[in-house]
């Protein structure tokens, strides 16, 4: 099997009270689609389009399984593992042109596409 670039991420709306966990194999793309309501159903009608969130797998079943294993946790859970990284619940996806170390990886393979 032939490795690529996964991303499951978590969103959450302005006041932090809905999570959603999902997966995608171009985070760039799937953020838009979120932040501008291009993908109907939960994440619109709730309004998530905040990442809080982002782990990247070069295996998909790697990042299925994380997905799945992150649904199956309890809120508090989901909580915890987003305050380890992400104390104060910015939004990793704003300014990603003013931060370009840390999102490096995820630009480049953008224009790889």
């Amino acid at each position: 099997m032939r490795n690529h670039d996964y991303w499951v991420y978590i969103l959450t709306n302005k006041r932090c009270t809905t999570l959603y966990i999902g997966i995608t194999n171009n985070i760039t793309r799937r953020l838009y689609q979120h932040r501008y309501g291009e993908v109907k159903g939960f994440t619109k009608r709730y309004h998530l389009n905040r990442l809080v969130w982002l782990e990247h797998f070069r295996n998909v079943n790697d990042a299925i399984a994380c997905e799945k294993r992150l649904k199956g946790w309890r809120p508090s859970r989901k909580i915890a593992l987003i305050e380890q990284t992400n104390p104060q619940w910015l939004d990793l996806s704003d300014d990603w042109e003013q931060r370009p170390k840390l999102f490096d990886h995820l630009w480049k393979h953008e224009e790889m596409i």
